[in-house]
């Protein structure tokens, strides 16, 4: 098998308009499509990084919560890539997302964090 690339990653939000304004707004993702599929009462909004589609954002009726901690089989989390991790942070607490303590990799020696998704689905920000 030869795979080219990471096509999207698909998340249910428990409340759509919440985790819309999140990724939207808060993160910067671009909405691509947008879509209500009446027979499931279901959202999907497509979004994307500099034009790249990255994220399925999707609403079901009363999806179960997410169990984080402890860690759990599966996902684990979302990475982005920032360019300055001290700017960024600034700017998520004046939208009042509070980050966990920076910390640096202990192998590659590069500073990132961890913020939550309104869900509290983990989202590492990772100094370039």
């Amino acid at each position: 098998m030869t795979l080219n690339k990471v096509h999207h990653i698909a998340i249910i939000c428990s409340d759509y308009k919440t985790s819309k304004k999140f990724y939207v707004e808060d993160l910067g993702l671009e909405p691509l499509q947008e879509i209500y599929r009446e027979d499931r009462d279901s959202y999907k909004l497509d979004l994307a990084l500099h034009g790249n589609y990255i994220i399925e954002l999707f609403s079901f009726p009363k999806p179960p919560p997410r169990s984080t901690r402890p860690e759990a089989t599966g996902l684990r989390h979302l990475a982005f890539e920032v360019d300055d991790l001290q700017s960024q942070l600034l700017e998520l607490s004046k939208k009042g997302i509070v980050a966990e303590p920076v910390r640096t990799d202990e192998f590659t020696q590069k500073k990132f964090t961890f913020i939550f998704d309104p869900d509290n689905l983990p989202i590492e920000l990772y100094q370039k």
